[in-house]
């Protein structure tokens, strides 16, 4: 999967013609975790039931069209994708705030990392 086949699904919506824009966030692999160690890589597990109650839960906002995500799992080394998360909707006051909560809501109730450091 690609962001780029992301996308083109979200243009095939029925509903799309009422879309003003398209917001994305690429997540990827940071080589320094938060408290500032070297990583190497991560391993990732996505809990799937949880994700497909956000995205209905998502796409029910207002001014929403549609919401796409695609959760790499496994091993993940640095500078490699770990999600894909594009929000199509009408206005972007109603698109960005989806897009923010929709990725919050992914790290903390839908997926489990496990970090591997430098030694």
């Amino acid at each position: 999967m690609t962001l780029q086949d992301m996308l083109d699904a979200i243009r095939r919506s029925p509903d799309f013609d009422k879309a003003g824009m398209v917001a994305c966030h690429i997540g990827v692999v940071r080589a320094t975790s938060k408290d500032g160690r070297t990583v190497k890589g991560l391993e990732i597990e996505v809990d799937r039931n949880r994700l497909e109650t956000i995205l209905l839960e998502m796409k029910g906002c207002e001014g929403i069209i549609e919401v796409a995500v695609h959760l790499f799992e496994g091993y993940r080394k640095v500078s490699e994708d770990v999600m894909f998360v594009a929000v199509a909707g009408d206005i972007r006051e109603h698109v960005f705030p989806v897009l923010e909560d929709t990725v919050n809501r992914i790290k903390q109730e839908v997926t489990r990392k496990k970090e591997f450091f430098a030694q």
